[in-house]
């Protein structure tokens, strides 16, 4: 298949099943609403090290948010119900509680129980109450600036993490430039983020290493410093790899995010030196999910 002079390799991203939450954080000002929600999905990127995979969703105006206030939507992905909940626990306490004016709500209604402020409450001290609302529970936590107003649970759900794709360039600034493409077009999906920095990866990994303490280690078939090294899978005018990996709250999310990624890059053309998109995978053992990339740009 070839887009715009852009190859579409005849390969599958492989992805795992995830269980993921929605937190909503307002504040007085978007600006404050943002450094909270920066902080709190901060050093999320992989599962392998950071124990969840967290980003902004969205920003939201006041008319969107429960008390009318700017808020963000965060999201949050990890392996397990019992990791997640540690994970959410720990950031909405020291990154959201901690910052002026905020206040955090359920992002998703559904699902199974999550803790959220059934134990942040505690900081209260005994000082803290709550009040129920449409059923549905709120507490009040007395902090220097006034309260603290946290929903007490928040949502969980199957999710999916992993869907991925790879810009392969003629050029760093090439790779780059159609990275920066696709992100802005997946972050026009709804229900999806992308963990890694700016959403973009350049260590892209394999299962396993040559050292036994590390699971994963860099993905050499992809290096262009190592062509003429390894088993590459890359040609000679490829000078330059980014990934672009995808988490989502459903199959048919992931799959809208990666068709639009892909869709924006190969807009681009070969002109602007990106030559194929191809994928990772692990030969479809690991992962129940399998995103073939042709059957999505079909």
């Amino acid at each position: 298949m070839n887009l715009n002079g852009v190859t579409i390799d005849d390969t599958f991203a492989e992805a795992f099943g995830m269980k993921a939450t929605r937190v909503i954080i307002t504040a007085d000002s978007a600006d404050w609403a943002r450094r909270a929600a920066l902080s709190a999905t901060g050093f999320a990127t992989s599962v392998i090290a950071c124990g969840c995979e967290a980003d902004i969703e969205r920003e939201l105006p006041p008319h969107e948010t429960p008390d009318g206030r700017p808020g963000v939507s965060i999201l949050l992905f990890s392996v397990s119900s019992k990791e997640l909940a540690k994970q959410l626990e720990r950031r909405i306490g020291q990154c959201v509680l901690t910052c002026p004016t905020t206040a955090a709500f359920a992002g998703i209604s559904g699902g199974e129980p999550l803790p959220l402020g059934k134990n942040l409450r505690y900081f209260g001290d005994g000082f803290q109450h709550s009040k129920l609302i449409g059923g549905r529970r709120y507490w009040r936590v007395p902090v220097m600036d006034g309260e603290f107003l946290c929903e007490e649970t928040t949502g969980m759900v199957k999710a999916v993490g992993g869907g991925n794709f790879l810009i392969l360039a003629s050029s760093r600034a090439a790779a780059l430039q159609a990275a920066e493409a696709a992100t802005a077009a997946v972050r026009q999906v709804a229900n999806v983020i992308m963990p890694f920095p700016g959403g973009v990866v350049r260590s892209g990994s394999k299962v396993g290493s040559k050292y036994k303490a590390l699971p994963a280690s860099t993905n050499d078939a992809f290096c262009p410093t190592l062509r003429g090294l390894t088993r590459t899978a890359l040609t000679p005018d490829i000078e330059a790899v980014l990934e672009i990996v995808v988490d989502g709250l459903t199959e048919a999310d992931v799959r809208a995010a990666m068709r639009a990624g892909i869709t924006a890059v190969c807009q681009l053309g070969a002109a602007s030196g990106v030559k194929r998109v191809s994928a990772g995978n692990y030969g479809g053992k690991l992962g129940q999910f399998h995103f073939h990339l042709r059957q999505i740009m079909a």
